[in-house]
């Protein structure tokens, strides 16, 4: 098992998050990429089947994966073993990965969110991802806050883009009456407020290069949000991570 397999896996299933991870040093990508491969797999659980029960078993699994790699123990899987030395190298929380395990859960029903836990589902899973990609590669418990702030936008950014499809399999992904000018605006403007991070831990934060430019179409065009249209062309995409990664 190894980062080949881990990079093969976010290649293929989060383009966006990869090529991040590819305009990121070398040095990083053993740090993200085993958190990015076992984001997809948890993302994916909750679509395993149509039946509810399982897909939770799907999610028990990487739940008891979790708690395991708590316990200092590992297994011969392509993702949970380059993510098992990570964790115990860089002495991660185990905690959030297990709560971004019970966020998805989330997922698996057709129940729409209340404003208060759309808020939190993002929070517990764009955020936990980007503040656990951020400690790997140092962060000081001090930048949790600036991290969280891009991670927001981000999240909120690329849950915008899947509203379409989301709705489409039967999901409610935003609140009743959601304000999605509002919405996309409080999410850039606090992203805005928190700045750069320091360039060291800058990696972690770059999958959220996009997020500001898409977070301002969502306020002038809502309707593409419905129309599954939320998006930049790719030479503009592609510009703007080089633009970041270059800036740190």
């Amino acid at each position: 098992m190894s980062l080949d397999d881990c990079a093969r896996l976010v290649a293929a299933g989060d383009p966006d998050r990869f090529a991040a991870v590819m305009a990121a040093p070398p040095s990083a990508r053993a740090s993200l990429l085993p958190l990015y491969a076992f984001n997809l797999e948890v993302a994916r659980a909750p679509w395993a089947s149509a039946e509810p029960l399982i897909a939770e078993m799907r999610l028990q699994w990487w739940a008891d994966i979790a708690e395991e790699i708590g316990q200092g123990g590992t297994r011969a899987h392509e993702v949970v073993a380059p993510l098992a030395t990570l964790v115990q190298e860089a002495g991660l929380p185990v905690a959030l990965l297990t709560d971004i395990v019970e966020a998805r859960r989330a997922d698996i029903y057709p129940e729409g969110p209340t404003a208060e836990e759309f808020d939190r589902y993002i929070d517990r899973t764009a955020g936990h991802l980007m503040w656990l990609a951020a400690l790997s590669l140092g962060a000081e418990a001090g930048l949790e806050p600036k991290v969280r702030a891009h991670a927001h936008a981000q999240g909120v950014a690329a849950l915008l883009q899947a509203t379409a499809e989301l709705r489409a399999r039967g999901r409610i992904p935003l609140p009743s009456e959601c304000d999605i000018p509002a919405l996309a605006r409080t999410a850039r403007k606090r992203q805005a407020r928190a700045g750069r991070v320091p360039r060291r831990i800058a990696p972690a934060v770059l999958p959220a290069w996009q997020a500001a430019a898409l977070l301002r179409l969502a306020e002038k065009e809502p309707q593409r949000i419905e129309e599954g249209r939320l998006a930049l062309p790719e030479f503009r995409k592609r510009g703007a991570l080089l633009l970041r990664a270059f800036l740190g």
